[in-house]
């Protein structure tokens, strides 16, 4: 399995993820889609307060043009993209991309963040869980 494109998902709150994305692309000469990030750490707050104070609840914020737009970005994105990496700490939108992805019968991978000492079965749907980056950068160095 060649490893052309990762789709870098993980949390807006997350200010390792810049750092990670260039290191992977360096270290690993991978074409690294993170531009999600861009949107801050408080973008999806900003965007629950607009539209509580438009009136609007969830369900409806969620077929907005704000909403959608930034659906279809990421989903471009994703679908573009030959295999992604959920980096933890991330919450439930990354574990829905990560999901899809694999859903979609390309590679899904974690590298997790040695913080979370739960164990979890289900991530057994990931074609390889990462404890280290370090790890993380000699498997895609030979793929």
């Amino acid at each position: 399995m060649k490893i052309n494109s990762l789709y870098l998902i993980g949390s807006l709150r997350n200010e390792e993820i810049p750092k990670l994305a260039q290191s992977l692309r360096k270290n690993c000469g991978l074409d690294v889609f993170d531009d999600w990030f861009a949107a801050g750490p408080e973008a999806d707050d900003y965007w629950k307060s607009y539209e509580m104070d438009r009136g609007h609840s969830y369900a409806e914020a969620l077929r907005g043009y704000a909403a959608r737009h930034v659906f279809e970005f990421d989903l471009y994105h994703l679908n573009r993209c030959d295999s992604a990496l959920l980096a933890l700490p991330a919450g439930k939108s990354g574990h829905l991309e990560l999901g899809y992805v694999i859903g979609s019968g390309k590679p899904g991978f974690i590298l997790l963040d040695g913080q979370d000492t739960r164990f979890d079965v289900m991530y057994q749907f990931a074609e390889k869980v990462f404890h280290s980056e370090e790890e993380m950068y000699e498997y895609f160095k030979t793929k």
